[in-house]
């Protein structure tokens, strides 16, 4: 692709107040964020796509559970699906979500271990 731009630093970079529609769009991430099993299903596809077996076994959840909080991830738009013969294969829906969940696991070992916290 001749013509492929690459994707400027700024489009990264929010200046600006968040206005009423961006905060209860970032307070609904967040909420889907609060419950531990639906965080470690995040943070299990943010190492890689899996399928619901697969995050069964990983989070030691009952395949009822998992598969609820699945739904919910995907109706709020955090994970999507790709079928693969007659598995359903579940990722995350992109980078943002991935580094929130790495950072939130991240200043949570902070908390946890008691290490200090850094920029």
């Amino acid at each position: 692709m001749e013509n492929a731009q690459p994707i400027p630093a700024t489009s990264l970079h929010h200046p600006d107040a968040p206005d009423s529609r961006r905060l209860d769009a970032a307070t609904a991430t967040f909420r889907m964020l609060s419950d531990p099993t639906r965080l470690h299903l995040l943070w299990l596809l943010a190492r890689e796509p899996s399928d619901v077996g697969t995050l069964v076994e990983q989070t030691g959840a009952s395949r009822t559970s998992v598969s609820q909080h699945l739904a919910k991830l995907r109706f709020s738009g955090l994970v999507t699906t790709q079928k693969q013969s007659r598995r359903v294969i579940y990722s995350l829906a992109d980078g943002h979500l991935t580094r929130l969940v790495m950072e939130g696991l991240n200043h949570a070992d902070h908390k946890v271990t008691g290490e200090p916290a850094h920029d």
